[in-house]
């Protein structure tokens, strides 16, 4: 799959670029268990499946994941995005996660035409008997206007996008918000059964 590299905008002579943007902050207070959350965010990939449903997610190497979007309505276009991500995980548990390429499926045209930046961050912050963990991520799109959205007005497209993007941040954060407490519980609960067999034998 020959992926747009996200360090890279394509450029138009002709034709001004559109840019779309947004942000989202989260804050999440874990309950403290046996095992501390930074032990759990160590695992790259239970932390993607908390943002992503895990058939939605390829798994490229031991930190870099494909994500497979779900297909979305922009205006009079239906574009489905495919990014991959690479996440870094401190010793201290600091999660630092960023896009190294995305394509558009099924649309060559505009995928060609297409550049995406997303970067974000998570920390855990220990307190009595609760972890808060606090994190932000970003969202930014270059884009071509497509001959169906040339003669749109500018302002109409760039309202639409950003509207768009923070959509798609809203929906990750409320996923993370709960099957990050679901799943951290889960895993603690294997560790200890599986030290508790070990154990006894």
């Amino acid at each position: 799959m020959n992926f747009v590299k996200t360090d890279s905008t394509p450029t138009s002579i002709s034709i001004e670029m559109l840019q779309f943007s947004a942000s989202q902050s989260v804050k999440i207070t874990v309950p403290q268990k046996p095992i501390a959350l930074e032990c759990y965010l160590q695992k790259p990939q239970r932390l993607v499946h908390a943002l992503m449903r895990p058939e939605q997610v390829e798994s490229l190497a031991f930190d870099q994941f494909r994500l497979n979007l779900q297909p979305l309505n922009f205006l009079v276009l239906k574009i489905q995005p495919m990014v991959d991500l690479e996440v870094h995980v401190s010793a201290a548990g600091k999660v630092r996660l960023r896009s190294i390429g995305c394509e558009i499926k099924g649309n060559q045209y505009i995928s060609q035409r297409f550049g995406l930046n997303l970067e974000g961050w998570l920390e855990p912050h220990p307190a009595n008997e609760k972890t808060i963990l606090v994190g932000q991520a970003y969202l930014k799109i270059k884009v071509e206007p497509p001959p169906a959205l040339r003669f749109t007005p500018k302002s109409l497209i760039e309202s639409a996008g950003n509207r768009l993007l923070r959509s798609i941040l809203a929906t990750i954060k409320q996923r993370l918000m709960q099957q990050l407490l679901i799943d951290y519980e889960r895993w603690v609960n294997s560790k200890l059964v599986a030290k508790t067999y070990s154990e006894a034998g």
